[in-house]
Formats: structure tokens, sequence, C-alpha cells
């Protein structure tokens, strides 16, 4: 289970916006799966479609992280107009080992939905989420 704090709730979906009509990206740190704080990343690809982290902000994250006996609990993107489901390029590209994937679509701009999954060796699993205060 991902359990999200409602303020970075509310901060992924302003990222999504403020990104709008390309896809944004980022990390969510924690410890089991309780998130701590949220790590805006830069979308090299600056795409409507597909995302790459700048690898050094990568780089600086993980090494935040390491720093605060933190983990990377999560990475998150944006789906500016298709759902909150692994594209086949998100599935493809989900090399990290033991992180959930969050995906927030944007179709309707008025009613965001993000959701969570396990992707392991192309194998996509929906996960549960929580919001807490």
């Amino acid at each position: 289970m991902l359990r999200i704090p409602n303020e970075i709730y509310d901060s992924i979906i302003a990222h999504a916006r403020e990104g709008f009509p390309l896809e944004v990206c980022g990390i969510l740190g924690g410890v089991d799966g309780v998130v701590s704080g949220i790590y805006r990343m830069t979308n090299t690809d600056q795409s409507n479609e597909h995302f790459m982290m700048d690898p050094r902000e990568q780089f600086a994250v993980v090494k935040e992280l390491r720093a605060r006996n933190l983990a990377m609990v999560a990475i998150y993107h944006s789906h500016p107009e298709t759902p909150a489901r692994p594209s086949e390029e998100d599935i493809r590209l989900a090399l990290t080992p033991n992180v959930s994937y969050a995906i927030v679509s944007l179709m309707d701009q008025e009613k965001p939905v993000l959701k969570s999954f396990r992707i392991e060796a192309g194998s996509v699993t929906p996960e549960e989420m929580q919001l807490t205060p």
C-alpha cells in the first residue's frame, strides 16, 4: 500500500496541472510505503506522451534521501490526456525495483485521478493507495 499525505497529493496534482499539456515527473521519498517528501523532477523529454528524469537531479535526490535515512518510495508522472494506468512505454521503462509507480491523469482536469501500481518484470499490479492527514 502507498500512503500519501493530503498535502503531497495536492502537490502532485498541482505539479501535473502546472506542467500541462506536457507530462511531469517526480520522486516520492519515505519509508515502507509511507510518503514523507516530494521531489519534482525535470522532464527532459518535454513531451505529452513520455518522460525522462534529468539524471543529475535524480542522483541528487537519491543522495539526499540516503542522507536523511529515507528511500525512494515511488516515482510519479502525469498523463495529460490518457487514463491513470501504465502505458506500454511506462511498463517497458519501469526498471527501478521495489518502488511504486504513481500516475495522475488529467483527462478531466476538474477531477484528476491518481492511481498507484507495482511494476515488476513487465507485470503490472494495481496498488492500494491511501491519503492521510
